[in-house]
């Protein structure tokens, strides 16, 4: 707990900031999801021949899972907010327009005859007789999609909008039990306010239909809650929004990968540019290799770190040959003939994909290299990520390479597969060679004595327009160049994975130390 603390008030700059996005995605979220939500659900309530269809395209929506949406969004939307407030708005509806119609059409139809015999119109029974008497359903729904609203905007830190899912994912990645608490905490009180602030606009509205002194004073006390709530958001807009309002002459964005050493070395990136040019810096981390690799190719990232094996097998789609050289300068004049991307110097270190297990498991079946595992492959689970499940430069090549045979295949997210090493559930894992979960862990790293994996040098990448404007920029961020070694990468990530440091401090300390950059 003391640790909880201690992490709590040394970050408390980032975490604040990172409440205040989540606040103001939610919030826009939730207003759009209401403006659509309730008239929708009047008009269903209306007219039963439409009411199947709208409902059960909303239903389709809420069917589909959370990241699979994400993905169809990107490709129309981009990456940044505007994917994740479309997502969070289509979950939304669903609770919205059921409660508003189930409350129309639940009311008396006795009452309904009654207000139309008196001479009211439809309009007028919508608004003085139905929409009262539903009420209570109707705010019911929106509560239930308020508060599921907070912990679904989690997921905007897989595209780079920010939020507390940032920590959240970061704590998965890095197995960081307390950086998962920071993230969750907030956005569990942030679900708790706003479900409050919402059952202060529902006595308020409420108590307009009453005429009890009683009421008007409930009336006066709700009127204050509320007004002090929303005051809080609003600031927490203007908090976000004013960096826009005095920005710089240009914003250059940097963008990273899902895990701790791409955040790292983006975070280098960062801040070279931050020290040496008077632009804005904009931060997008945490996104998948998918996603970012988009992001660059369509304009909405400048910068980024990513791998020569992972941009020929996976992005270009070919087979590796040659030595290391041939294969950067094959990427190099690829992507700059493609994609207007230009690669610049190599870090200096190769991050190819490897075989993991336990030193025990591997000294009882005498397993030191891919060969010795293909002997015994069909006796283990094997636990890789999503991603190496499915690429070409993966485990359908590797299967193909070392005919191996696993006797099942769980894949999985990120830093879990290495706790699912430990517990026994599984024997083998994909990993790394420069983790700092590798370290952390203890784990026997297998050869590769086929030579199946490509060399994975990490390169920064920038769009070529941005360095037609701004050829300075090459020199800049080449300061790296050859800067970092194997090992040396393997104590960045394991400062971050095992002693808790953000990656934000790790980077900012390596510039430093280095002199790449002013304390």
């Amino acid at each position: 707990m003391v640790k909880f603390f201690d992490y709590m008030i040394s970050q408390k700059s980032q975490i604040l900031n990172l409440l205040f996005q989540h606040i103001k995605l939610t919030l826009i979220a939730i207003v759009f999801a209401i403006v659509i939500g309730i008239p929708l659900g009047i008009l269903v309530s209306k007219n039963e021949k439409i009411r199947k269809y709208i409902v059960g395209i909303i239903n389709i929506f809420q069917a589909i899972p959370s990241m699979a949406l994400l993905g169809l969004l990107v490709p129309m939307l981009g990456i940044g907010s505007k994917p994740a407030i479309v997502a969070v708005v289509l979950y939304s509806l669903l609770p919205i327009v059921k409660n508003t119609s189930t409350g129309i059409l639940g009311i008396d139809k006795n009452i309904i005859e009654s207000a139309t015999g008196i001479g009211l119109t439809s309009k007028q029974i919508l608004y003085k007789i139905q929409l009262p008497l539903a009420l209570p359903i109707i705010m019911a729904g929106v509560r239930i999609s308020a508060v599921t609203a907070v912990g679904l905007m989690t997921l905007a830190a897989f595209i780079g909008a920010g939020g507390l899912g940032y920590l959240v994912f970061s704590g998965v990645q890095t197995v960081n039990n307390i950086m998962i608490l920071a993230g969750a905490i907030p956005a569990c009180i942030l679900a708790l306010l706003v479900d409050y602030l919402f059952s202060k606009v529902e006595k308020s509205v409420m108590s307009k239909y009453s005429s009890s002194k009683s009421s008007d004073k409930t009336s006066k006390n709700n009127h204050t809650g509320i007004k002090v709530c929303a005051a809080l958001l609003v600031v927490a807009i203007i908090f976000t929004s004013i960096g826009q309002s005095f920005s710089k002459n240009e914003t250059i964005v940097v963008g990273s990968k899902d895990y701790t050493e791409g955040i790292i070395l983006s975070n280098m990136c960062s801040d070279l540019l931050e020290e040496y040019t008077d632009y804005n810096i904009e931060r997008k981390m945490n996104m998948g290799t998918t996603v970012l690799w988009n992001a660059i190719t369509n304009g909405e990232v400048d910068v980024c770190t990513d791998y020569t094996g992972t941009i020929l097998m996976n992005c270009l789609k070919e087979e590796a040959s040659g030595d290391a050289d041939d294969v950067y300068n094959h990427v190099k004049n690829e992507l700059d003939k493609e994609f207007g991307i230009n690669v610049l110097d190599p870090y200096g270190f190769n991050n190819t994909y490897t075989l993991a297990m336990e030193v025990e498991v591997a000294k009882k079946y005498n397993i030191e290299t891919y060969s010795d595992l293909t002997k015994h492959s069909k006796e283990f689970v094997f636990s890789p990520t999503l991603a190496f499940e499915n690429r070409a430069d993966g485990l359908p090549g590797l299967q193909n390479s070392y005919d191996l045979q696993f006797k099942e295949i769980k894949s999985m997210d990120g830093a879990l597969r290495y706790q699912a090493l430990k517990r026994g559930d599984a024997q083998v894992i994909d990993a790394y060679s420069t983790d700092g979960l590798l370290k952390k862990f203890n784990l026997k790293v297998l050869e590769d004595d086929k030579e199946f994996f490509p060399p994975y040098y990490a390169v920064p990448l920038v769009r070529n327009d941005l360095l037609e404007k701004h050829p300075e920029l090459e020199e800049i961020l080449n300061k790296l160049s050859g800067k970092i070694t194997e090992e040396k990468m393997i104590d960045l990530n394991y400062q971050v994975d095992e002693e808790g440091k953000t990656p934000e401090e790790v980077a900012h300390n390596f510039l430093v130390e280095e002199n790449l950059i002013s304390k």
